[in-house]
């Protein structure tokens, strides 16, 4: 297929500002022409895929995505997770560097490469480790990671704790022209805990986490990014406070910038104590809008697909959260796709693994959490998953700009479904949104001018 048209969809390009009925016409693997009418001056051979009453924008960018490849292919592959990221609707994805082994070094990014162009079926981009191991002790060859093509650093999964490492890993960061993406964790504050410290944890009788334990590493992250200047992106922000630090930093004109998830601005801290204890305490919240009809999906207390990394925090940070993506605080949404079996879920609370997938999911519960009601206009949260990612990274993605790759998603903001365990692409089935009834999802994959996964009914 040399040729593609998307015929009478409603074209939202963030990058251009471009907001309208129109068709795009793809040519060779780039964006040929976008404007009404574009029959004519396609193709004979072209394919035609009808879009009518559907969102076409830029191939959205997931930039915090674990596919657990090489090392954990049980968890995860290449090929699972980049078909899973298709089916979300994300052309792009981050990889992070936490596999066994870690991605420290060339040659292991350039295995991933290689891979990716076998095996995936969206792009692949990769993140390389601060440090040797991911142990925090000595920093990587930033250069060489930079040189194989790595798009940002990051240790994460682990956060470096020394202080005077992580402003060099900065200077150097800074030479190389890579951002880094910090998991802010204070080990000493955290110690063991294993979900929020507040009223909830202490009724269940499980070991707190403070949101200090967060916040600590927000304030030092922005404090060496003002004294290097060098570009911070702090990953999966959960709290009030850390959204506070941020808008401060940002104000102030420090290079800083951060991602929410859509668990942590969906769900709290409520939802350990189980369904009954969530959808009292929470009622109509969760969903974003009117859904007085919904089926309220049943989980037992101490699920540990409500367990992750950092944890569930009170509504008031979700709120928080909230805020921030609307007023621009936090730059980005992402899924923090973290995988795991089924058997190391199926453990006590207190042993199993942190983490979730997401990558299906988080269109939908960002369109009813934001768009669907009212809190942000469909261009802007489209922005939040192109033009904004692709600026962090220095990608030339995240537009339909002519003569730009041809990646593509089409969505369907209003499209009603249930989210269920045989719908999913990933090796794993650690999601808390099983059963639940999501509103909007995407349709359509176009990678590179080639459809790469579909579920529209016309074509």
């Amino acid at each position: 297929m040399n040729s593609l048209l998307l015929s009478g969809g409603r074209v939202v390009d963030p990058a251009n500002r471009f907001d309208a009925l129109a068709d795009v016409l793809i040519a060779d693997g780039k964006v040929s022409a976008v404007g009404p009418a574009l029959a004519k001056q396609a193709p004979a051979d072209a394919a035609v895929l009808d879009v009518t009453g559907k969102v076409v924008c830029p191939g959205l960018i997931d930039l915090h995505v674990h596919l657990r490849e090489p090392g954990q292919t049980a968890k995860e592959t290449i090929a699972t997770g980049t078909l899973a990221a298709a089916r979300g609707g994300f052309a792009s994805i981050v990889c992070m560097p936490n596999t066994s082994p870690a991605i420290d070094t060339a040659g292991t990014v350039a295995l991933i490469h290689e891979k990716a162009a076998r095996d995936g079926v969206v792009n692949v981009f990769v993140a390389g480790a601060i440090t040797k191991g991911l142990a925090g002790e000595e920093l990587a060859s930033i250069g060489s990671l930079k040189s194989e093509g790595v798009v940002a650093i990051t240790d994460d999964g682990h956060c470096v704790q020394n202080h005077e490492l992580m402003r060099r890993a900065l200077e150097y960061a800074r030479m190389f022209d890579l951002p880094v993406m910090d998991h802010c964790q204070d080990y000493s504050l955290v110690t063991d805990g294993v979900m929020h410290e507040g009223f909830v944890n202490l009724k269940l009788g499980l070991r707190g986490w403070p949101s200090a334990g967060e916040e600590l590493m927000v304030a030092r992250d922005i404090l060496l990014s003002d004294l290097t200047g060098a570009r911070v992106h702090c990953q999966h922000i959960s709290t009030a406070g850390s959204v506070e630090l941020l808008r401060a930093a940002k104000q102030r004109g420090v290079p800083v910038t951060a991602e929410a998830c859509a668990h942590h601005f969906t769900l709290t801290d409520t939802a350990i104590a189980g369904s009954e204890a969530f959808w009292k305490e929470e009622g109509k919240k969760v969903f974003g809008y009117d859904r007085s009809d919904a089926p309220k999906p049943e989980w037992p207390r101490y699920d540990t697909n409500f367990k992750m990394n950092p944890p569930l925090r009170a509504a008031r940070d979700r709120d928080a959260l909230l805020d921030g993506i609307v007023d621009g605080t936090l730059d980005v949404l992402a899924s923090d796709h973290a995988p795991h079996c089924n058997y190391e879920k199926e453990v006590e609370f207190d042993y199993a693994p942190f983490g979730i997938t997401g990558l299906e999911t988080e269109l939908a519960l960002a369109l009813m959490q934001l768009v669907h009601a009212g809190r942000l206009s469909l261009a802007d949260l489209i922005a939040k998953y192109t033009v904004a990612p692709a600026r962090i990274l220095r990608l030339k993605k995240g537009t339909l700009s002519v003569g730009a790759d041809a990646d593509v998603t089409v969505l369907d903001p209003d499209q009603a479904w249930s989210w269920t365990e045989d719908q999913t692409a990933s090796k794993s089935r650690n999601s808390p949104f099983y059963g639940w009834r999501l509103k909007g999802r995407a349709v359509a994959t176009i990678v590179a001018g080639k459809v790469v996964w579909q579920g529209l009914d016309r074509v």
